[in-house]
């Protein structure tokens, strides 16, 4: 990712749904103007979901997903099927491709009752309209193909990657500008908390899980949205931060520390200076901060030996004192003087059913769509599983946690 790229989690997704051979590898080319997936006569030939992530306007940074056919089958299809499934999870809106002169609907229909139940803007695109001969009256065709799918005319849009494709290209392109909603993308980290000209002091310990040379995502946009407030950032490492405060002429408006440091940063840092971490700043941004806190506040329910499921968003190599895996456990047992089953996931990968599970501890999901972190938020609250985040728990853990909410009460 280069230094001006806007994340992959903070752009809008558009998932490419449809069966197998529908043309949706042909669709994402078009958008694209590009040949990001292969496009063959053969069934299956997309195995995975391929990303594009371009500027589109009016909205902004977009990421197209080109997914499976949700008609495979077999053991192998199967899995597949299981990938565009979880590419629906964190979609923004939903390009439905279905070929011209194509029947029986069942996928078609499931998936876009899916998409109304979760408020997921979409359009029916019919590939391969050129084929149609011209004989055929497009309008009564659409207006069937619009019954048959339960839907309106509205929604359906026919289609040409071949003939006239750029013009084609262009009107779908307007349409998904018009129909995606980009205030949900309107969201700060900190922007809302200061004013311009005051400061923030980061606490940013060297974190070795981080590439040589950077500081991790969540850190970065922080960064970004005091500059875009117009305030200024002071950094220091938590060594380094009793000098810092020393040497500044005005108190800083916040300081923001990373979560591991919290025990010891608190006692540093006056409490009369306001004070929150990174992880906590991502769940106010992206998740739900009070469900999270009262998922942390419900480990001192738990007797000892329940499961514990510690979720981390991104695939990062673990590394000996790896926070998830490591830090965190032994926090815990050390905190409640009890022992837990830990199990761990990462990734795309986070089970559907919670129920076996006495708490769910996730991490602050820079790396994810908003749209999959709340997905599993509310997963777990309709399954009536407590969940917390990384930051959120060990302040509660560190007995800080009514402090570290207070930047967020006025």
């Amino acid at each position: 990712m280069g230094l001006n790229d806007t994340p992959t989690a903070e752009r809008v997704q558009i998932g490419i749904f449809g069966k197998r051979n529908a043309g949706k590898s042909s669709i994402l080319n078009m958008l694209t103007g590009q040949t990001m997936s292969v496009v063959s006569d053969v069934k299956g030939t997309t195995t995975d979901p391929v990303k594009k992530s371009m500027e589109l306007l009016p909205i902004g940074p977009v990421t197209f997903i080109d997914t499976p056919g949700m008609d495979d089958f077999g053991e192998l299809g199967s899995k597949r099927v299981e990938q565009t499934k979880k590419v629906l999870r964190m979609v923004d809106m939903a390009l439905l491709v279905i070929e011209a002169g194509g029947y029986g609907f069942k996928a078609e229909n499931d998936l876009l009752a899916e998409l109304r139940q979760r408020n997921i803007p979409y359009i029916i695109v019919v590939s391969k309209s050129d084929l149609l001969g011209d004989e055929i009256n497009k309008d009564e065709m659409v207006s069937d193909l619009a019954k048959e799918l339960n839907d309106t005319a509205d929604h359906i849009m026919l289609v040409s990657t071949t003939k006239n494709p750029s013009i084609y290209a262009d009107s779908l392109r307007d349409r998904i500008g018009k129909l995606v909603d980009t205030d949900d993308h309107d969201r700060y980290l900190v922007r809302d908390l200061i004013r311009p000209g005051d400061n923030v002091v980061l606490v940013i310990p060297v974190d070795y899980a981080a590439p040589k040379g950077r500081i991790i995502l969540p850190q970065q946009q922080v960064i970004r949205d005091v500059l875009d407030a117009r305030g200024f950032c002071s950094v220091a490492q938590t060594r380094e931060l009793p000098q810092m405060l020393d040497n500044l002429k005005t108190p800083p408006a916040l300081v923001i520390t990373d979560s591991q440091a919290f025990s010891e940063v608190a006692q540093i840092v006056p409490e009369s200076l306001p004070l929150t971490s990174f992880s906590i700043l991502m769940s106010r941004y992206k998740g739900d901060l009070p469900l999270q806190t009262q998922g942390a506040r419900a480990l001192s329910d738990l007797k000892g030996g329940e499961k514990i499921l510690i979720s981390e968003g991104c695939t990062h190599h673990r590394q000996c004192g790896d926070i998830g895996t490591q830090k965190l456990p032994a926090l815990i047992r050390q905190k409640t003087g009890k022992d837990f089953d830990f199990e761990f996931t990462s990734g795309g990968d986070f089970p559907d059913d919670l129920t076996g599970y006495a708490l769910v501890i996730h991490c602050g999901a820079c790396t994810l769509p908003v749209r999959e972190i709340r997905y599993r938020l509310d997963l777990a609250k309709a399954q009536g599983v407590p969940i917390t985040n990384y930051g959120v728990l060990i302040a509660y853990l560190n007995g800080i946690l009514g402090r570290v909410l207070t930047p967020f009460n006025s």
